[in-house]
């Protein structure tokens, strides 16, 4: 008999971060369990992390590095070989192209936490500032509202909360956990209100739900503002005291009555006198989150920021049952911005889009495909990208493979060969949560949370790889750090804890006691109250007018969407993608027999009217096609309470319905350039 252990650690099958209990024997994890004892999920876990048993043992996981040969076939390589390879192919790239001629792209199939400060790390010490992620078209676009609003990443206190409001997002299916803090909160009495274009999980437990157009969340945001003044049900001290910006922001509401707000969303006035009544009696335990339902629309992070002024005029902000504004662990960071800004080998987007490089360090995944295939306004020819499928996963995926198949070297790292991988010159194979040892924060819980290497399959871990590259590119002096350890330990250094003191609770290490109303004790100190240029929250943000780029409002102005503009009569529906599946995660763990068995294709979701329209029923085959191309899927009839009328929904990630053949990238967010993946005009026949 071998060694049995059971050690708790952490999730990364998804970004929930849930404790978990891995049974493992002979170096092979048997067993995955919820722990009862985290701070997080108090022992609950989802199917995905259950089935990391057979996704961690498939036989089909990438174990050997790969090269492709002359015919286009990969072979097995050593990883020395490979390595040196890659670094030579590297360096002769920006020998010839220049330095910025090659970029990193980090995915989330393995992680992206120190992950993520690893690829920045080294993008930037050899030379190149262009690092791009999966973030530019999630995440982002809502960090950077939150941000430019309260100089933070907010986090909704729902478990103390009186009024829970949830825009475009569905916890049960993203977050779990984050539905245990819900059902807490409305266990103490709060009422919880969902504002979506579908009828989700979520929905159908809330106490209010509102059926809203895509893409007009801001004109709803800015009616209940307007009613919120007109009733005076707003917390004059705060606003006085910590926002600037009132008066430009009651102004601007006063254009949104019931009338012009019913016309542009369809919601009736009654719900807005629904929410308000909520409001006065909740205040100031007010949550709310919106989510990428929101930020995947021509005009995402203005109707964020609108979203989100409703709970600072509420007096939410920095309150017990209101919105969060964590401290963090004061880990050090990886990143080399200020040694290395690199600002003049222009970062791909960066002038396009300054916000998001400001704020991010973000280059813009869509437009480095435009620049791979026009060489403008410089030639891009090298990729190192670690566990990302945006084959799948990227607006456009015909442009995509176009652009992959230009590069004169992409590597991929990653568990299992994928439909990017199969464009890659050289596959690394990657080690998993359970094969490397990792810090994770919640700061909205104060704790923190240590991963190891509680299996060995002899496979490189992310700081071998970008320290292996580094040293062979003349930047080895930029990861001094011998391995995961010792790099572990130099970033915990600063808080005063080491690995070994986390290792104490892997449950979750409680680093300190969450302080509610941080801003007036910083204000009493002489200190900024919130990380804004002005100290406060900002209802008007100088620092976007300041950009003069058009839409970059003082005021988060509502902007109709996209296809309202265009009106193209030729694409009378509108397809929104990306929903959830509890079992899935993107464009993955379809490699899973038991989910695959259980969801193997994708499926057009439509109201039944417009099926009816359309002549077609369940399990119908029907083509779907947008100005730049068309994919052939399966149709889902769902009830009328489920999905607006004149919309569909159809989630990405199956290859064989590969729904990014038809969302277009050239529709984008004027401050993030998030594609508007939520309102793409198309037309719709049966095969």
């Amino acid at each position: 008999m071998g060694e049995k252990k059971v050690v708790k650690t952490t999730c990364r099958m998804c970004g929930t971060l849930c404790g978990i209990d891995a049974h493992i024997e002979d170096n092979k994890v048997v067993h995955i369990e919820g722990n009862k004892d985290s701070v997080l999920n108090k022992g609950r876990i989802c199917i995905k992390g259950s089935s990391a048993v057979t996704w961690l043992n498939h036989q089909d996981r990438l174990m050997k590095p790969l090269k492709k040969n002359e015919n286009g076939e990969f072979e097995e390589i050593e990883l020395e070989q490979a390595m040196d390879e890659i670094a030579e192919k590297l360096l002769n790239i920006q020998k010839k192209y220049g330095d910025n001629a090659i970029g990193v792209w980090k995915g989330e199939g393995i992680d992206f936490a120190q992950q993520e400060e690893l690829a920045r790390r080294w993008i930037h010490a050899v030379g190149s500032p262009n690092y791009f992620s999966n973030d530019t078209q999630c995440f982002a676009s809502r960090y950077l509202s939150f941000n430019l609003v309260y100089g933070c990443w907010p986090q909704a206190d729902y478990e103390n909360s009186k009024m829970i409001i949830n825009w475009g997002t569905n916890a049960p299916l993203s977050h779990s956990y984050w539905m245990q803090q819900i059902n807490m909160g409305r266990e103490k009495g709060a009422t919880l209100v969902v504002i979506d274009t579908r009828y989700t999980e979520i929905a159908r437990q809330a106490d209010i739900f509102i059926k809203i157009k895509p893409g007009t969340d801001s004109a709803l945001a800015w009616g209940i503002i307007r009613e919120m003044i007109r009733r005076d049900e707003i917390d004059h001290e705060f606003i006085e005291n910590f926002t600037v910006g009132f008066p430009e922001l009651k102004e601007y509401a006063q254009e949104f009555t019931f009338e012009r707000v019913e016309e542009i969303t369809g919601v009736e006035g009654k719900y807005i006198t629904m929410m308000v009544d909520a409001i006065a009696k909740a205040r100031p335990c007010v949550s709310s989150w919106a989510g990428t339902g929101l930020e995947h629309q021509s005009n995402g992070v203005n109707s964020i920021r609108a979203v989100t002024m409703i709970d600072a005029i509420a007096g939410a902000t920095d309150r017990k049952g209101g919105m969060k504004t964590p401290s963090g662990f004061g880990m050090r960071g990886l990143t080399i911005y200020d040694e290395k800004p690199l600002l003049e080998l222009k970062p791909i987007g960066a002038e396009k889009y300054p916000v998001l490089y400001e704020r991010r360090q973000e280059c813009h995944t869509l437009m480095l495909m435009d620049q791979i295939l026009s060489s403008k306004p410089y030639p891009f020819k090298g990729l190192v990208m670690t566990a990302a499928n945006p084959v799948l996963t990227n607006a456009n995926s015909n442009k995509v493979e176009a652009a992959l198949s230009e590069l004169d070297l992409l590597v991929v790292k990653d568990l299992f060969m994928t439909e990017t991988a199969k464009f890659a010159d050289y596959i690394l194979p990657a080690a998993s949560y359970l094969e490397r040892e990792e810090v994770f924060c919640n700061s909205a819980k104060q704790a923190a949370f240590i991963t190891g290497k509680h299996i060995d399959n002899g496979l490189q871990t992310e700081y071998e790889l970008f320290k292996g590259l580094a040293e062979r590119m003349n930047a080895g002096d930029y990861f001094p750090w011998k391995d995961d350890h010792e790099l572990t330990e130099w970033l915990l250094e600063p808080t005063g804890y080491t690995v070994a003191d986390l290792k104490t609770n892997p449950s979750g290490f409680i680093f300190g006691e969450y302080e509610y109303e941080k801003h007036i004790r910083k204000a009493a100190n002489g200190e900024k109250p919130f990380n804004t240029p002005t100290g406060k929250v900002e209802l008007f943000s100088q620092y976007l007018v300041d950009k003069g780029i058009e839409g970059l409002d003082g005021v988060p102005e509502y902007h109709a969407p996209a296809y309202v503009k265009n009106n193209e009569k030729e694409y009378p529906y509108l397809l929104m993608t990306g929903a959830r599946k509890q079992k899935y995660f993107h464009g993955r763990y379809r490699n899973i027999p038991q989910l695959y068995k259980s969801e193997p294709h994708g499926a057009l979701e439509i109201h039944p009217e417009d099926a009816k329209e359309l002549g077609v029923k369940n399990g119908d085959r029907v083509r779907v096609t947008s100005r730049i191309g068309s994919v052939d899927t399966y149709v889902e009839v769902v009830h009328k309470k489920e999905i607006y009328k004149g919309a569909v929904q159809h989630t990405h990630g199956f290859v064989n319905e590969n729904i990014n053949r038809v969302t277009y990238d050239d529709v984008t967010d004027s401050i993030s350039g998030f594609p508007s993946l939520k309102a793409v005009q198309v037309k719709i026949e049966k095969i």
